[in-house]
């Protein structure tokens, strides 16, 4: 069989007439499967190399883990297989954007939102799954991911360098630089959660750090719950909510209200999100931070607030070249990421 990623090298080197054709029609047929596996959720589409969705399929986790995901992965991988062959086009390569880790040495998962997936063999299965050595497989983390559905569709189009900062149940950040996406040594690079923005260090940063404690949506539940226990003046629409149930929802629809105690919450947030743009734009140096995630979402209206946090804290020459901006592809970063990436392994993007 022509191995399918090579078919640039082969077009006009001494073949017939009819087979340069064959594989000129071939060339123009070729579509990749870009997969976003998150937490409660798998998405699953079909992309010509131009970015065009032919087809796309969301079917929600529910109650499944370890292997059962992986099961609903398969049916959705199967399908789109199916599918691609039924209009006459050719799956050139699968890309999967996972809710964690990828380390990139062992081919590995670490998913902390799907039980069962701490060492998760997800590159292995993704190609027992399809099954042709022809179709490239490639892995990486959701916020790479979604830096990379930015640098293809988004904000961050034609930009050497920009930082996504994914706030939703935890928090991550993307990196572009020099043109190139950080992932470090192991993949690890972009947990900024763990970033050490206010000491002295507790105990209770232990599972999550000390940003993700205060600034990410369980953050600023658990945020709201330290606040509801200390002493003060004015009662909170929160006062009375079982402890359990308070969400960062909750939150944001009391702080419209301009409920106290979401006002204090929010406030310290805004602090942290500031703090930790400035940290990463004294680093990367930046052309842009781009806020996503499910916090933003109602926090949107607090990124003025933040970029002006921003620039107490940050390098001064550094933070006047970027500017702070909301994601455009919402929930559909991570997707369109994962099909950015099954495009980068065929070496047809410079990035």
């Amino acid at each position: 069989m022509t191995n399918i990623t090579n078919l640039n090298e082969l077009v006009g080197t001494g073949l017939t007439k009819m087979e340069t054709m064959e594989l000129k029609e071939m060339k123009d047929k070729r579509v990749v499967l870009g997969i976003d596996i998150g937490g409660t959720k798998i998405s699953a589409a079909l992309f010509d190399l131009k970015g065009d969705v032919l087809h796309k399929e969301i079917v929600s986790l529910g109650d499944r883990e370890g292997s059962e995901v992986m099961e609903l992965v398969r049916t959705m991988v199967v399908h789109s297989l199916d599918l691609a062959k039924n209009i006459a086009r050719l799956v050139v390569a699968v890309g999967a954007c996972v809710p964690g880790i990828y380390d990139p040495i062992r081919k590995t998962v670490w998913a902390p939102n799907i039980r069962g997936w701490d060492n998760y063999p997800l590159w292995l299965q993704l190609t027992q799954i399809v099954g042709d050595t022809c179709i490239n497989i490639a892995v990486e983390s959701d916020r790479s991911c979604y830096i990379l559905g930015e640098v293809w569709k988004g904000c961050a189009h034609g930009c050497s360098d920009a930082i996504y900062l994914s706030v939703g149940t935890g928090i991550g950040a993307g990196i572009l630089s020099n043109g190139r996406i950080i992932t470090g040594n192991r993949g690890i690079a972009g947990s900024v959660g763990w970033m050490a923005l206010e000491p002295p260090y507790d105990k209770k940063y232990d599972s999550w750090g000390n940003f993700e404690h205060y600034a990410s949506g369980n953050g600023i539940a658990r945020s709201a719950l330290e606040s509801l226990r200390k002493p003060r003046a004015r009662v909170s629409i929160l006062d009375g909510m079982p402890e359990d149930k308070i969400t960062a929802h909750h939150v944001f629809s009391a702080f419209e209200k301009q409920d106290p105690v979401a006002e204090e919450v929010l406030a310290r947030a805004v602090v942290y999100w500031g703090m930790a743009v400035a940290n990463l734009v004294s680093i990367f140096n930046p052309q842009k931070v781009i806020f996503g995630g499910g916090v933003f979402g109602p926090a949107v209206k607090l990124m003025d607030s933040i970029f002006m946090e921003s620039k107490k804290w940050a390098q001064p020459l550094a933070i006047r070249e970027i500017t702070v901006e909301a994601s455009i592809l919402k929930g559909d970063a991570g997707l369109i990421g994962a099909g950015y990436l099954a495009i980068k392994s065929l070496n047809a993007s410079p990035l």
